[in-house]
């Protein structure tokens, strides 16, 4: 009788001990651009969604609000950094099926002690609002703290769920919403 293969979970105890740590505290990540009110209007338009704080300045005013507030679903988009700027390469290197990006601020960290794996999902977002964004901020993410890395075999293959905490800051390093998502980090199994 021969040992279960754990070689794979034990590769992933270096990252295991790192639960806990912050990764990204001394970066901060700014969006692409400041929130202007025709992207307000281009995201409230797909979803119809009618509610005058967010495209009328005098309603968001009677509310004290400075200016028109964006929806909180939509805070995310504004932390990004531009996927691909003039002078890059490309960000899909090749025409594989299911090719992933090169690079892509959406892949998640890949902190020192993690093992190489060659596909991951979104597994899970959570986000605590703490207060309304208006048009004009511009929003930055803080952090990138590591809460959990749980090796696991699963039907696709053998990786870890990890879960990572991160702020989205103001222009003023303000705190308006603290964000935990869940990533699977994982190499497929090999098709028969």
């Amino acid at each position: 009788m021969t040992a279960p293969d754990t070689d794979w979970q034990a590769a992933w105890q270096p990252l295991v001990a790192r639960v806990g740590e912050d990764f990204g505290s001394a970066e901060t990540f700014h969006g692409a651009d400041a929130i202007d009110p025709s992207a307000v209007r281009r995201y409230l338009e797909v979803l119809e969604f009618d509610c005058p704080l967010h495209t009328d300045a005098a309603v968001a005013r009677e509310h004290g609000h400075a200016a028109p507030t964006v929806p909180s679903t939509s805070l995310m988009s504004w932390t990004l950094p531009p996927m691909w700027s003039p002078g890059q390469p490309p960000i899909f290197t090749s025409d594989a099926r299911d090719a992933e990006p090169e690079r892509s601020p959406l892949k998640g960290v890949r902190p020192p002690g993690m093992p190489p794996t060659s596909a991951y999902m979104a597994t899970d977002y959570e986000v605590d609002y703490l207060r309304p964004v208006q048009v004009g901020d511009r929003l930055m993410r803080r952090g990138n703290r590591l809460v959990r890395c749980q090796p696991k075999a699963t039907q696709v293959g053998r990786g870890a769920f990890t879960t990572w905490e991160y702020e989205i800051v103001d222009q003023h390093a303000e705190v308006v919403a603290r964000c935990r998502f869940s990533m699977y980090h994982y190499n497929p199994h090999a098709v028969a």
